[in-house]
């Protein structure tokens, strides 16, 4: 099945819906101030950025659910740098999250409910009972794999760069591989989950609520 360009762009929407750069943008200037004034200035500059985005948002009747979400993120790990001392404390919360993240994904392959169906679920609101279809759940199943091993790398490059101090290292590797720019890295694991559940030729969530009999034309859009 040939997944279009237009269809990927418009199903990420669904998911990056809002100011992105609100949340990623104090974290870089957490790191440029340290570098040239030191923790405080660094701090008192980061939170002043990401408070600074929520007014403008605001103001503008924005959606602001990131630069929100960047400035209780903010408040948080500047906590931890401040009280410490330390700027590398900075992204404890990151990796905190990071390890959260890669437990809960772990865990619901373990519990056999793989988290890329639950996401689903949250994201389109379509009937969970489908997702637990055996033809139906392998291709969600096999997504959440894809899912924790990237979880997992991120963590281990994370903590690896926080335990040798590379400050740089961090902030470049949370903003590449940070939400929401790694719902963007992870398009290829929507274009596979689409077409491993158009391989396993289950209903498609119209057909499966209609109680419509196989053969199935299958779930032709999103997953």
């Amino acid at each position: 099945m040939a997944i279009k360009g237009k269809e990927v762009i418009e199903e990420m929407s669904l998911i990056l819906s809002g100011k992105s750069f609100d949340a990623v943008f104090p974290s870089l200037v957490f790191v440029l101030i340290n570098g040239f004034y030191g923790l405080n200035t660094a701090i008192f500059s980061s939170v002043g950025v990401a408070l600074l985005f929520c007014i403008i948002r605001l103001l503008s009747k924005q959606p602001f659910y990131y630069a929100t979400g960047g400035l209780l993120g903010g408040l948080i790990a500047s906590g931890f740098a401040y009280f410490a001392g330390n700027a590398s404390n900075y992204f404890i919360p990151k990796i905190i999250s990071s390890a959260f993240v890669f437990l809960l994904s772990f865990t619901s392959l373990l519990m056999g409910k793989p988290l890329a169906a639950w996401a689903s679920h949250l994201t389109r609101g379509w009937d969970l009972k489908w997702y637990w279809r055996k033809d139906v759940k392998p291709a969600y199943r096999e997504v959440t794999w894809i899912w924790t091993i990237f979880f997992l790398i991120r963590l281990v490059l994370q903590i690896s760069l926080f335990l040798s101090g590379n400050i740089i290292g961090l902030i470049w590797l949370n903003t590449l591989l940070g939400f929401p720019v790694s719902i963007i890295g992870l398009v290829p694991s929507y274009i596979y989950g689409s077409w491993r559940l158009h391989k396993l030729k289950g209903p498609s969530v119209e057909e499966y609520l209609e109680g419509i009999e196989a053969p199935w034309k299958g779930q032709t859009r999103g997953f």
